[in-house]
């Protein structure tokens, strides 16, 4: 997948067509306030089943991480914590996310962890997601989302068992989303998906312009999105949705607009409109490096982006966060636990969880085989899983917790974090909400910023709720970097 658009604008050298460079702003955040916005918004987007936004400000790397939380924010541990349990997030239930890290070839944009399918054993991999599951034994999970990779390279056989066991473990999702690549379904695998409790999917189409899709290696047709909808409609999904990438090189105006015309012709529930960034390691970005390849230019970034966010909201499709666009009723509940700053649960390789004391709390196997403890409250944990599917198989085959690391968020930043998250989603930072999960004001916590960019006119608040306006959406991490930490 590819991130969501957070705006074309570039704000860390405040060019020319830059909103803020327009208006009496300050510099570029500095360095802490970067890092502290790049932790923030990777609490939710290093998970594969959501995409990570696109900088609006030059981030820094979180190890150069400085300022007044520095010494006691954070722990680096390898699955080595104690439960304190300080209140934040208590009593609720969590989202589930499974990463199947298998494709059957790499998209060239793509920088998620896979491997090869044909070069893992499926079965294998599927015994031992649903044997890492067993760790959380205890926890409830709200919604269940079944991502990659490539979920649909595995044989249709596995992935139907990996389905049939999570709706047994998760009775009480309300929502069971799986990822789909268009060209790899058949209608008698997505019977089998819906009868096995799975009631949403969402197909990678990424284009509807043939050229595009050659060029980002997808290894499907124009004609097969069309016809994987038809199937799952065939089948009784109700919510389908599509992702969508713009600003792919060599991309015209009137290539994304078509694209856009082609998936609203469809009638589907739900539309991601991402835009394409160069990630390290990838094909794309060694194209770039050798002057094969040219990213689009942001006026044109922002002109699409702008365009999409217009043509399905006439089309009925709400938006609701930075990328995301859905019928009233058919917002991706999963994702929408990532920008509320919920507890999630990830199982794979690469799989990143955010586990807060009460979930802890429920499920006595998670800090197992692990002698050092690490005391001192915290808000949370943050689980990366390393991204290595033999050292993961073997690891969970002996009983170990997956290889990984630990990172302990203070209160402070689980704070700032939950605000950031919260200003993604187009209803914005709803103030009782905020109260009630971190026990702060958000008006006095962050007035100066606020008050700064409400001047500004980026900012709106309500008796209920402050939210970004319009106007900031295209540049929205800018705007992030200073509720990304406390002074």
């Amino acid at each position: 997948m590819a991130k969501p658009a957070t705006g074309p604008t570039k704000c860390g050298a405040h060019c020319a067509s830059c909103v803020l460079c327009e208006a009496d702003s300050p510099p570029a955040a500095p360095r802490a306030a970067r890092a502290h916005l790049q932790t923030a918004l990777e609490a939710a987007t290093r998970i594969p089943g959501i995409s990570q936004g696109s900088s609006g400000a030059a981030l820094a790397d979180p190890g150069e991480r400085t300022g007044p939380e520095s010494a006691n924010a954070t722990a680096i541990i390898h699955h080595q914590s104690s439960i304190i349990n300080c209140g934040f997030g208590s009593g609720e239930l969590a989202g589930l996310y499974v990463h199947v890290p298998v494709c059957r070839s790499k998209c060239r944009y793509c920088g998620f962890y896979s491997a090869p399918a044909g070069q893992v054993d499926a079965k294998r991999l599927v015994d031992d997601l649903l044997r890492e599951l067993e760790r959380y034994d205890g926890v409830e999970f709200c919604t269940a989302y079944v991502g990659g990779g490539s979920p649909t390279a595995l044989p249709a056989g596995e992935l139907v068992r990996l389905v049939d066991a999570l709706r047994k473990r998760c009775p009480r999702a309300g929502e069971f989303t799986v990822e789909c690549n268009p060209g790899q379904v058949d209608a008698g695998l997505l019977a089998e998906l819906r009868a096995g409790g799975v009631n949403r999917l969402s197909f990678g189409a990424q284009s509807f312009v043939a050229r595009e899709l050659e060029l980002l290696g997808r290894g499907h047709s124009v004609e097969q999105i069309g016809a994987a909808v038809a199937m799952a409609r065939q089948a009784g999904f109700e919510n389908v949705g599509l992702d969508l990438i713009f600003a792919i090189p060599g991309s015209t105006p009137a290539d994304w607009q078509a694209s856009l015309e082609a998936a609203v012709a469809l009638n589907i529930e739900h539309i991601s409109a991402y835009s394409l960034s160069f990630e390290a390691g990838t094909v794309f970005e060694a194209w770039r490096a050798a002057g094969r390849l040219a990213a689009v230019d942001e006026e044109l970034d922002r002109a699409m982006y702008e365009w999409a966010v217009e043509r399905l909201e006439r089309a009925g499709l709400e938006q609701y966060e930075i990328s995301n666009f859905g019928r009233p009723g058919f917002e991706c509940r999963h994702n929408l636990g990532y920008w509320a700053n919920r507890p999630y649960v990830g199982i794979g390789p690469a799989a990143a969880s955010y586990v807060t004391p009460s979930v802890a709390s429920d499920c006595g196997g998670l800090w197992q085989n692990h002698g050092d403890l690490f005391v001192g409250q915290a808000a949370g944990w943050r689980i990366t899983n390393d991204a290595d599917i033999e050292g993961y198989l073997a690891a969970v085959e002996a009983g170990l917790a997956a290889p990984g690391e630990v990172e302990a968020v203070s209160v402070n930043d689980a704070v700032c974090e939950t605000a950031v998250l919260n200003l993604r989603r187009r209803c914005g930072m709803d103030l009782a909400e905020f109260r009630r999960r971190t026990g702060r004001d958000a008006m006095q916590t962050f007035a100066e910023p606020i008050g700064r960019y409400r001047e500004m006119g980026l900012i709106e608040v309500t008796d209920r709720a402050v939210r970004l306006t319009m106007r900031a959406l295209p540049i929205a991490d800018t705007v992030l970097c200073d509720f990304a930490a406390l002074e």
